[in-house]
């Protein structure tokens, strides 16, 4: 596996190091000790399958407050993604950065979401599909969100205005004023 930085400290876009041959190949896409030797929590509780049928559906930006902070590792399985990643950390070097990568189900990356970061995404393509890990379970008193176009943060996605989105994500409040 291949752990590249991201613009939010602890947040790493993982390739895979891939085995081929005729038949395809073959490649590790999780592994406790080499998670652990970059710092990163490696336990993983949950994992979570998400099915977005329309191009353009925004879902975020998520989190857990403490004791419930959660890491996650996302695949996208099928179609595309533009994830995006938060820093709400009060003491990480990249406080209020974020940083957006999309993913595919033919690039085979994986993102890794520390605990204490938001976490949303804008699905690219028609029936995206989503699976990923997390390291604590969910718990509803904990979860929290902040809007997709906050400006604190000045995330820049591919869309203006997404195609679908829910009330609630729509809702969420701005960080500035919810901190």
């Amino acid at each position: 596996m291949i752990f590249k930085p991201t613009a939010v400290a602890g947040a790493f876009v993982i390739e895979l190091d891939k085995r081929e041959d005729d038949r395809g190949f073959f490649s590790r896409a999780w592994c406790k000790q080499e998670f652990e030797h970059y710092g990163l929590n490696a336990k993983f509780v949950q994992g979570n399958w998400a099915f977005t049928r329309e191009r353009g559906t925004l879902r975020g930006l998520h989190y857990q407050i403490a004791p419930h902070q959660e890491a996650k590792l996302v695949l996208c399985i099928q179609g595309s993604i533009f994830d995006v990643i938060v820093d709400l950390r009060p003491g990480s070097i990249t406080h209020r950065k974020w940083a957006g990568t999309a993913i595919s189900a033919s690039d085979r990356k994986l993102i890794y979401v520390p605990e204490g970061c938001a976490h949303g995404y804008l699905s690219l393509a028609d029936d995206t599909e989503l699976f990923y890990q997390t390291t604590q379970l969910y718990f509803p008193e904990s979860e929290r969100g902040l809007r997709w176009d906050d400006p604190a943060f000045g995330i820049v996605w591919p869309v203006t205005e997404p195609a679908r989105i829910s009330d609630k994500d729509r809702n969420w409040p701005d960080y500035l004023s919810s901190a």
